[in-house]
C-alpha cells in the first residue's frame, strides 16, 4: 500500500484515480471508478488480505496463489484475473452468489488438472471464460450450465481427449470456442449441439482423425473453422455442407486420403466460395503431395470402382458413397434371383463383378452393333471380361441360357431352329401323302381282285 508524504508522486497518483484513503491490501495499488485492486506479479502464494467489499476489479495474475476459496472475493467483482499462477484446487463454492461477474481468467494454471462442475453456477452475467493452459484432463458434465451470457470460452492447450455430449447446450450467445492444442480425437453428432450463434470454433492442433457428418448441425452462423494439424484422413462434404454462412476453412497438415472417400469433399471445395487452406493427399502414391483441390475429377480414384468403395467405413460413406450403396443393394436383390441352379446339391453363382464396374472404352452392346453400350456392363460383358467359359467346381461347363432375362440385359445370340408354325406345316403334308398313298394302293388290290375269274 502506498504511504502518504511523498508529495508530488501522491499527488500524481490521486490525479491518475488511485484513492489513497481506502483500504488496500500490501504491495497492491488500489482505484476508483471503477473499483479497482491491482496486485499482479508479487509472488503472493495466496490471495492477500484487505481486498476491500466493493471492489470491482481484482488482477491477480502473474503470482504463485495456489487455491482459491469461499470468501477470498466479494460478490460485487465484475472483473477477476488469476491467470498464470499455481492454482490447483478451486472450492466449489469460491463463486457462488457473483451474479455481476462478467470476466473470469483462470488460464496459464497449469497445475489446475480438474474443476468440480458446479463451481460457476450462477454466473448469469459472465461473458467470457479463460481455462487455457490449466492441464484440464476432462470436464463434467453441466460445468457450463445456466452461462447463458457466455460469449468467449477459452479452452485451448490443455489436455482434452473428450467431449461430453451437450456440453455446450447452455451456451446460447456463445461466440467463440477455442479448443486448439488439445487432444481431442473425434468429434461427435451433439458435440456442439446449442451453439446456435457461434461464430469461430478452432480446432486445429488435436489429434482428430473421425468427424461425424452431423457434427457441426447447430453451427448455422459460423464463420470461421480451424482444422488444421490433425490426424484427418477424410472429412464428408455433408458436414460442411451444414455451415451456410463458413467464411474461413483450414485444412491443411492432415494426411488426407485422396481416394473415392475424397469425392464429396471435393465437390464442396469446389463450390465453396470463401477462403480454404491447401488440402496436400498423401495416398494413393501416385497423388501423394497434391493439392486435392487442384485435381480433377477424373484424377480421382473414380467412386465407381469395387477398390476404392470396399475402403469406405460403415456409417461414413459420402454422400455419392450412399446412393451407390443403395444401386448396389438393389443390384444385389436382382442378382440373387439370377444364380443358376446346378445339379448335384451346389449353388454355384457367377462371379461378382465388382460393384458398378466402370464402363470399359470399346465395348459394344451386344444388342446394338457398332453403337457404344450404355450405363453398365451386363452379364455377357461382365463373363468376357474375365474370360470367355466359366466353371462350376465339378468343371461342367454351365449354360448361360438357364439365368433368367433381366430387364435391359442380353443373352448372347444363338442359332435357332424353324418357326415351330413351320415345323407343324410341314408335318401336316407328310400325314396327307400317307393317306393318299394307302387309299391308291387299297383302290388297286380291289380291281385286281375283282378281276380274277372265278
Amino acid at each position: 500500500m502506498f504511504r502518504r508524504g511523498y508529495g508530488g508522486v501522491e499527488l500524481l497518483l490521486v490525479l491518475c484515480g488511485l484513492d489513497l484513503s481506502l483500504p488496500c491490501p500490501r504491495h497492491c495499488i488500489c482505484y476508483t471508478s471503477p473499483s479497482t485492486v491491482s496486485c499482479q506479479a508479487h509472488n503472493f502464494h495466496a490471495v492477500p488480505e484487505g481486498i476491500p467489499a466493493q471492489s470491482e476489479r481484482v488482477f491477480l495474475q502473474n503470482n504463485k496463489i495456489q487455491r482459491l476459496l469461499r470468501g477470498h472475493f466479494s460478490p460485487t467483482t465484475t472483473m477477476l484475473w488469476l491467470y498464470s499462477n499455481n492454482i490447483s484446487y478451486i472450492q466449489p463454492s469460491t463463486f457462488h452468489g457473483f451474479d455481476r461477474l462478467e470476466e473470469l481468467d483462470l488460464g496459464d494454471n497449469r497445475h489446475l488438472k480438474a474443476i468440480a462442475s458446479d463451481t460457476f453456477m450462477g454466473l448469469g452475467r459472465l461473458h467470457a471464460l479463460h481455462l487455457y493452459h490449466c492441464g484440464l484432463i476432462s470436464l463434467p458434465p453441466g460445468i457450463f450450465s445456466g452461462l447463458h451470457n457466455l460469449q468467449y470460452l477459452y479452452l485451448q492447450d490443455n489436455q482434452l481427449e473428450f467431449l461430453e455430449d451437450d456440453l455446450f447446450i447452455d451456451l446460447l450467445n456463445l461466440s467463440h470456442l477455442f479448443l486448439h492444442g488439445n487432444r481431442l480425437w473425434s468429434l461427435r453428432q451433439n458435440t456442439f449441439r446449442g451453439l446456435g450463434v457461434l461464430d469461430r470454433l478452432l480446432l486445429h492442433q488435436n489429434r482428430i482423425q473421425w468427424v461425424d457428418r452431423q457434427a457441426f448441425h447447430d453451427l448455422r452462423r459460423l464463420t470461421t473453422l480451424y482444422l488444421f494439424n490433425n490426424s484427418l484422413t477424410e472429412l464428408s462434404g455433408a458436414s460442411l455442407t451444414l455451415l451456410p454462412a463458413l467464411e474461413y476453412l483450414r485444412l491443411n497438415d492432415n494426411p488426407w486420403e485422396c481416394d473415392c472417400k475424397a469425392l464429396s469433399l471435393w465437390d464442396w471445395l469446389r463450390r465453396f466460395r470463401g477462403s480454404t487452406s491447401s488440402l496436400m493427399c498423401v495416398s494413393p502414391p501416385e497423388l501423394a503431395g497434391k493439392d486435392l483441390k487442384t485435381l480433377k475429377k477424373e484424377e480421382l480414384p473414380s467412386c465407381l470402382s469395387g477398390e476404392g468403395h470396399a475402403r469406405g467405413t460403415p456409417g461414413r460413406e459420402t454422400e455419392h458413397g450412399e446412393s451407390l450403396n443403395h444401386l448396389n443393394r438393389h443390384r444385389n436383390h436382382h442378382n440373387h434371383h439370377q444364380r443358376p441352379y446346378l445339379p448335384h446339391g451346389d449353388q454355384y453363382s457367377l462371379p461378382s463383378p465388382s460393384p458398378l464396374p466402370r464402363p470399359p472404352r470399346s465395348r459394344k452392346n451386344c444388342t446394338r452393333q457398332g453403337r457404344k453400350a450404355k450405363g453398365e456392363l451386363n452379364e455377357v460383358q461382365v463373363l468376357r471380361e474375365g474370360g470367355k467359359k466359366d466353371y462350376t467346381p465339378d468343371g461342367e461347363k454351365y449354360d448361360l441360357s438357364v439365368t433368367g432375362r433381366r430387364k435391359h440385359k442380353c443373352n448372347p445370340r444363338t442359332s435357332v431352329g424353324p418357326p415351330s408354325g413351320v415345323q407343324r406345316a410341314n408335318n401336316k403334308a407328310g400325314s396327307h401323302l400317307a393317306n393318299y398313298i394307302f387309299c391308291f394302293s387299297s383302290a388297286l388290290l380291289l380291281s385286281l381282285i375283282s378281276a380274277i375269274p372265278r
